[in-house]
């Protein structure tokens, strides 16, 4: 519990924070990552417990009592809990919908139809689709994601490979959906109109799309030139045949699902929905007992074939996957509430400001802002609003439409969200597709394509708008930079 005697941090003097002590958590929280997890092969957790005690003596330094500074953890983790939910709610899903032969289903359907060589692009397309009709990447990746790494692997493509394609598919449709809560997040705090904001983003998108495309057919007709064997793939339908009541039918669960989220129905009620009716499915369908259908709720599903790819497919899911990516989120999430309540984050980018000198910079700047706030405060929502505010006056003084910011904050923010291991979003992949950030990040083509295409535009002025006295960019966001991040409401979670 927090001290009684606390105030809310909102309501403590601003203190100054140097540049060196603002940027020493991160330092050490980035050197204690690269010995653990790259040298050592452990967790991300244990250094951002480091970040985050370093971080907590700098802002005890510099004035905040300790019940200031457990209030800004609390914060964070606030932020946070929506995301969490959902995490916990995809695990659900996912054991549910293993049981109840859903995903077996989509998967041998999936390969009667799909062929090695156009798989990747197929996939990428199919997700891009999705996420376009329902606005959301997560609910894409935790269901149609899924479904397709099954297909992948079965094919024997590899596992980063699939992700990426997946993750392409689904943060193209999520960018340009007027569904989208990033989409109308960053709209919003520009004060741009938000179709004007997603037709700006076309310019970047679109050609980013077509070269991943481009990438995923090359990389599909290499593979089938390769190793793939069609028997291996006939067997592991014919055991998935044996092990499970194979109907399309019960493809209609995940189809139910997507509409309800394509008809606004919150994320949370609607995967609620595909959890009730895989268990139904696994209790009646599959005619499992009662004990096993709950335990693939709780522990995840259990199946023994013999043949090792469908055990591996299929031993998945479940509440207690998801503890790993729970606790990771909550300890990002403190470390990211002290950077971001105690104005160490500010220091930061005031200091990052100092290098804006023309349009190209300031454009380039706001996307290495919004990248180092998705390192920094592991949450791809903060990467739109703190730069955001940091920004906004800079692109009026420079005479810049407010959609080539909103348009940056996606690129370099929304985007780049995947490529932090300890970001919600990079855990959210790693638990829903079971590949970590170094195995899909050479694959996840669309999002590392659209911040350079950002920055050569930048470089070369195409198609930076400049502001007209009828305002035709939309006029900048009047937020102070002193607003709590309590103002933030996501639409909903990706």
């Amino acid at each position: 519990m927090s001290n009684p005697n606390t105030q809310p941090v909102e309501e403590q003097k601003e203190r100054n924070i140097g540049f060196f002590w603002a940027i020493l958590p991160l330092a050490v929280m980035i050197i204690v990552m690269l010995v653990t997890v790259v040298k050592l092969e452990e967790g991300p957790h244990v250094p951002l417990i480091v970040g985050t005690v370093i971080a907590s003596l700098v802002a005890y330094k510099s004035g905040f009592t300790w019940g200031e500074i457990e209030e800004m953890m609390y914060k964070g983790i606030k932020l946070a809990l929506p995301a969490v939910v959902i995490i916990m709610l995809v695990g659900l899903v996912i054991g549910s919908w293993m049981g109840g032969g859903i995903v077996a289903s989509m998967i041998y359907y999936g390969l009667k139809i799909l062929n090695p060589s156009f798989f990747l692009v197929a996939i990428c397309v199919i997700c891009g689709i999705v996420s376009l009709a329902i606005g959301s990447s997560w609910s894409t990746m935790g269901t149609i994601g899924v479904a397709g790494m099954g297909i992948g692997l079965s094919m024997g493509l590899s596992p980063g490979m699939i992700a990426g394609a997946v993750i392409s598919g689904a943060y193209f449709g999520d960018k340009l959906s007027p569904l989208s809560d990033t989409t109308n997040l960053a709209a919003g705090l520009t004060d741009t109109d938000l179709f004007d904001h997603i037709k700006h983003m076309l310019w970047t998108t679109i050609p980013a799309l077509v070269l991943s495309l481009g990438a995923y057919a090359f990389i599909g007709m290499k593979h089938a030139g390769g190793s793939v064997d069609a028997s291996e793939i006939a067997q592991t339908s014919a055991v998935m045949r044996e092990s499970f009541l194979i109907s399309p039918w019960l493809l209609l669960v995940p189809v139910l699902v997507i509409v309800l989220v394509a008809m606004k129905v919150p994320a949370v009620p609607a995967l609620a929905v595909g959890i009730f009716l895989g268990f139904l499915s696994q209790l009646f369908v599959q005619g499992d007992t009662l004990a096993h259908s709950l335990n693939a709720l709780q522990e995840g599903y259990k199946i023994n074939t013999g043949n090792t790819l469908v055990d591996e497919l299929f031993n998945r899911g479940g509440l207690d996957s998801m503890m790993y990516t729970v606790s990771m989120t909550l300890v990002a999430m403190t470390f990211g509430g002290i950077l971001e309540f105690s104005g160490m984050l500010k220091s930061i980018m005031n200091q990052l400001m100092k290098v804006v000198k023309n349009t190209s910079s300031l454009i380039a700047s706001t996307i290495g802002a919004a990248f180092l706030t998705n390192a920094t405060c592991s949450e791809q929502y903060i990467s739109i609003v703190v730069p955001s505010r940091m920004f906004a006056k800079t692109y009026q003084k420079m005479g810049l439409a407010s959609k080539n910011l909103s348009r940056a904050l996606e690129d370099g923010g929304t985007l780049t969200s995947v490529f932090v291991p300890w970001n919600t979003c990079g855990v959210f992949i790693f638990a829903t597709l079971g590949v970590g950030v170094a195995g899909y990040a050479p694959y996840a083509i669309l999002n590392f394509l659209c911040p350079i295409i950002s920055i050569i535009y930048a470089i070369t002025g195409f198609t930076i708008e400049k502001l007209d006295n009828g305002g035709g960019g939309g006029s900048q966001n009047k937020t102070e930079e002193k607003e709590d991040l309590d103002s933030l409401q996501p639409v909903s979670v990706k």
